[in-house]
């Protein structure tokens, strides 16, 4: 067996596919929590995905939910980072949104419309184990952004509860106990199967909004009939000098305010459920979808800066500074501060039961993305076990990262803000990335200048300086987004390895009528399967002559030949077949496998032959060991060996097994 340049692309169109039922690849559970795990389906079969397209502006709030949520600690943050300067910073942070990120986001929906996200782009631009490498690096971003969103929104749920005057009596200080059970209240309903999101994203989304609105006009209000405190926020302002340098300074602050950039890689993910106002051409691009979802993402940013100056500049005035430090009242809750000082305890418990829920539901939002991202990825690379593809095993597993992060930080929202604002911040970096180097080389293709490529590099150093500054300012976000990147390598790896024996293959196809024809007469101990590294008329004689002479072999033999992919570090390969006859044998040539091993043992078990004769070669172990994880070769005769048994230890014996004769090369 050996690797042929571009063996893959030597296949014409297939022309029969083999039933795969014969060769079962999932190892069925046997106890009964297994089975139950296994219940709740995959996250493709599973109620929070939704196949029914809806209108742009009825999916907003499924992204909004994320997006908006943030205005529930956003002010308060920017008030603790910036003080007088929050409205400044946060004017800056609305020019990054809309002339950065919604033109990087609008791009990425272009590009990739299944709703995979910059990470498929960047998937798809870097080749063989670097595309895998760095798509895990970014899962490790990914799963920081949308792990702490849970965490970080329960928390921020429970501090509204806590310091709710008609609850407090009732809860106390009790904020790390409620945020647990906001967690499992959430692991308890994805276990029990999600129901209609958009439906009820609008729901809780909508009210908010509107209650947000409500506020900010009492606040402006308020601030209209005592111009005091406007004239305190300008002279704070003209202590720092002129313009210029108080726009200076707000630069420097404003990437603490980077929360407010959250969302966007949510709005890509809900994609294919936005619904164009024309149907598109099957398997053309998605034209209309892809406007849909561009009025989509500019609308929820066009929303979101408006409330987000407003609110910022409201709870900027009329908040004193001993309120929004670090314990005060207002801390991680400034809009419902001002909405229980202005309008009463009424209305602001309103406004804490609307943002409760929002803030749940955010939560709801990253477990749906996190269920969508990592089955996407880890299974299919063979970097995670079977069971990540199930979606109660993941909840369970997500759960529990969930109450580690939550105990680790103390369910303390300005503590988890910067390890929050490092998972956005890297996403949408590495969207603006692959949208320059898609632009750059669709300008190259084209020859011209490619002017818009320019552009989202200027993008480039925009992120790149606000997620350092992050780091800087706020080193605990990169460490523990380290952590998921080293435990997901780790993993990864491991699984890689612990996998490595399974059958590997995606689907089996013929090359040809005649090679199709043949199959028949080939299956059910009619043949002897003998594996070939080179395939030839002069090696198929030598072997055939050295198989007669050192064993007692009937019938006649079938030399198989397998040529890799150039892409090894592919978890699952679709086999191609060529079939034909030397004589009184068969030549069988196998193209776009990803492991010789692999692929003899798959071949074996759905031609099931009289025995399968395979060489050794003897060589150092240590060698072929990494030779085979990393590019699908190897010590043949031994690993064929071994997963056939490890296959066979699994699978009901309806028939006698074949014959395994090892002989040297």
């Amino acid at each position: 067996m050996k690797k042929r340049k571009n063996a893959g692309r030597v296949a014409k169109e297939p022309v029969k596919t083999v039933q795969e039922a014969s060769v079962p690849s999932v190892h069925p559970p046997r106890s009964r929590i297994g089975q139950w795990l296994l219940e709740g389906g995959r996250p493709e079969e599973s109620g929070h995905e939704h196949k029914t397209q809806r209108p742009w502006y009825a999916v907003l709030w499924l992204t909004g939910v994320d997006y908006f949520s943030t205005l529930g600690y956003q002010p308060g943050i920017a008030l603790l980072a910036a003080g007088m300067l929050s409205p400044v910073a946060t004017a800056i942070l609305v020019a990054v949104t809309l002339f950065g990120a919604v033109p990087i986001y609008s791009q990425v929906a272009g590009r990739s419309y299944a709703g995979q996200g910059s990470v498929a782009m960047l998937e798809r631009l870097l080749p063989g184990w670097l595309s895998k490498i760095f798509v895990l690096v970014l899962l490790g971003f990914a799963s920081t952004d949308f792990v702490i969103t849970m965490t970080l929104s329960a928390a921020d749920a429970a501090q509204h509860m806590v310091e709710n005057p008609l609850l407090h009596r009732f809860l106390g200080e009790a904020r790390v106990e409620i945020t647990l059970v906001l967690l499992a209240l959430l692991a308890a309903v994805f276990l029990k199967g999600f129901g209609e999101a958009i439906g009820v994203a609008a729901a809780v989304a909508i009210p908010y909004i509107l209650l947000n609105i409500v506020v900010v006009a009492r606040g402006f209000w308020e601030v209209m009939n005592h111009p005091e405190h406007l004239a305190r926020w300008t002279e704070a302002l003209a202590v720092r000098g002129d313009p210029v340098a108080v726009l200076l300074a707000a630069g420097l602050i404003f990437p603490r305010l980077a929360l407010g950039l959250s969302g966007f890689e949510t709005g890509v993910t809900v994609m294919p459920l936005v619904k164009g106002d024309q149907p598109d051409p099957p398997g053309a691009v998605p034209v209309e979808r892809i406007q849909a979802t561009r009025k989509l993402l500019l609308s929820a940013a066009l929303l979101m800066s408006v409330m987000l100056l407003a609110t910022s500049f409201t709870t900027t005035l009329l908040i004193p500074e001993e309120a929004y430090r670090k314990g005060g009242p207002a801390a991680g809750r400034a809009m419902a501060y001002i909405a229980h000082h202005l309008m009463g305890h009424t209305v602001g418990s309103l406004y804490d039961i609307s943002t409760i829920l929002i803030l749940w539901f955010a939560g709801a939002s990253a477990m749906a993305g996190m269920l969508n991202l990592i089955p996407r990825y880890l299974p299919r690379y063979g970097m995670a076990p079977r069971w990540v593809a199930y979606v109660r095993p993941l909840v369970l597993v997500l759960f529990a990262v969930d109450v580690l992060v939550t105990l680790m930080f103390k369910a303390d929202v300005e503590a988890q803000g910067g390890a929050y604002a490092t998972g956005v911040l890297t996403l949408i970096l590495s969207a603006a990335v692959a949208v320059s180097l898609a632009l750059w080389e669709e300008a190259r293709q084209e020859r011209r200048f490619p002017g818009a490529s320019f552009y989202f590099m200027l993008m480039i150093l925009v992120f790149a300086y606000t997620l350092v500054d992050n780091v800087i300012g706020r080193p605990e976000g990169m460490i523990i987004a380290s952590v998921f990147i080293v435990s997901i390598l780790i993993l990864s790896g491991l699984s890689r390895y612990l996998r490595a024996t399974e059958l590997r293959v995606e689907s089996l196809t013929f090359e040809d009528e005649a090679s199709a024809a043949l199959w028949p007469t080939l299956i059910g101990k009619k043949v002897n399967l003998v594996p070939l590294k080179i395939c030839n008329e002069a090696a198929c004689r030598r072997k055939e002559a050295d198989i007669r002479r050192f064993y007692r072999i009937h019938g006649p033999l079938a030399f198989l030949h397998v040529y890799l992919s150039d892409d090894r570090s592919e978890f699952l390969s679709p086999l191609r077949l060529k079939i034909r006859r030397t004589g009184e044998n068969y030549a069988i040539e196998v193209f776009c496998a990803v492991a010789i091993a692999n692929t003899i043992a798959y071949i074996s078990e759905v031609l099931d032959p009289i025995s399968i004769i395979l060489g050794l070669t003897r060589r150092n172990p240590v060698v072929q060991a990494l030779q085979y994880l990393l590019f699908g070769e190897g010590e043949t005769g031994i690993l064929v060996y071994e997963i056939l048994l490890r296959y066979w230890n699994w699978t009901p014996e309806d028939d006698v097994r074949p014959l395994i004769f090892l002989m040297s090369e």
